[in-house]
């Protein structure tokens, strides 16, 4: 599939290879930083006063929305490049109980902010490896299938810098492939308890730590094996997964090649496949999941 309208061939490429892109200067940064005075207000953290940041690591609930188009535009155009188009993409809310969002509505971002303030800062910094500990794959409310639509993207989005032992995102691009592949063998579906997170990350051997400016965007593809980091440095962070659903699973026998979305391309890549008729072995199940159940996230 062609005609991408902001992915240039250095991205594509990017993800058919490491499993993610990065897609620069996407947010209004007037927006970006109104909404972290507020969250910071809300939090009754001083920005200038470290000793009032209480706790390491805070999950926010949102207080402002704004449809993505809006807040960034960009990373609007890129995430519909990835999956192939807006008339492949969720339109309904999914009602969802977690700390991140109350809803699940791939059109609107919120400043429901994974906060990191001083996470793991008096201990030795651990780069990513298979000891870190937290490694996963994003999804707890559905059986996972090769060609699952409910967790279609991993999204991360930078409001504030993101830098280097400053609790960015550890991902292990080599993970995606592993984790098609492990999908593949299981037809019958995998419930979100029974991943052995270990297992997989133990035959990865590419490890990175994310890193960027505010206004970054950085699409993984939902396969991506990640874990948090320690913010070492002490200051704060601020970023957000906000969930990308599609309206259908993933097809990956479409009759025209041209048809595959990036997602399904690198999908069938990762499993060295040109095409694949993938049948669910298992009734597909949605579950209700307890709240803070994610707060091994990014």
């Amino acid at each position: 599939m062609g005609g991408y309208k902001v992915l240039t061939d250095e991205q594509v490429q990017s993800f058919l290879d490491k499993g993610y892109l990065v897609v620069k200067d996407c947010l209004d940064t007037r927006i970006a930083n109104r909404w972290i005075d507020e969250a910071f207000d809300r939090l009754g953290y001083s920005r200038h006063d470290p000793g009032t940041w209480e706790k390491d690591i805070i999950w926010m609930d949102h207080k402002n929305q704004l449809p993505v188009r809006e807040v960034a535009p960009k990373a609007w155009a890129a995430i519909l490049d990835v999956i192939g188009g807006e008339d492949r993409l969720e339109t309904q809310v999914m009602g969802i109980e977690s700390r991140h969002f109350s809803t699940i509505n791939s059109f609107i971002w919120s400043d429901a902010f994974i906060v990191n303030f001083h996470r793991g800062a008096d201990q030795p910094w651990q780069p990513p490896s298979p000891q870190v500990k937290g490694w996963h794959k994003d999804g707890s409310y559905f059986r996972h299938f090769l060609d699952s639509r409910e967790q279609a993207l991993l999204p991360i989005v930078l409001w504030s810098d993101m830098l280097h032992q400053g609790g960015g995102t550890f991902i292990a691009p080599d993970s995606v492939r592993v984790v098609a592949r492990y999908l593949y063998e299981h037809p019958e579906g995998v419930h979100p308890r029974d991943f052995k997170f270990q297992e997989l990350i133990s035959q990865c051997n590419r490890f990175e730590e994310v890193t960027g400016q505010a206004g970054d965007f950085v699409i993984c593809h939902p396969f991506m094996l990640h874990a948090s980091s320690q913010n070492a440095i002490r200051r704060p962070r601020f970023m957000s997964n906000p969930p990308v659903v599609l309206k259908e699973p993933m097809n990956l026998n479409r009759e025209n090649p041209e048809d595959f979305s990036l997602l399904e391309r690198a999908t069938l890549h990762y499993l060295g496949l040109e095409r694949l008729n993938f049948q669910p072995a298992a009734p597909r199940e949605s579950y209700w999941w307890p709240v803070g159940v994610e707060k091994v996230q990014v």
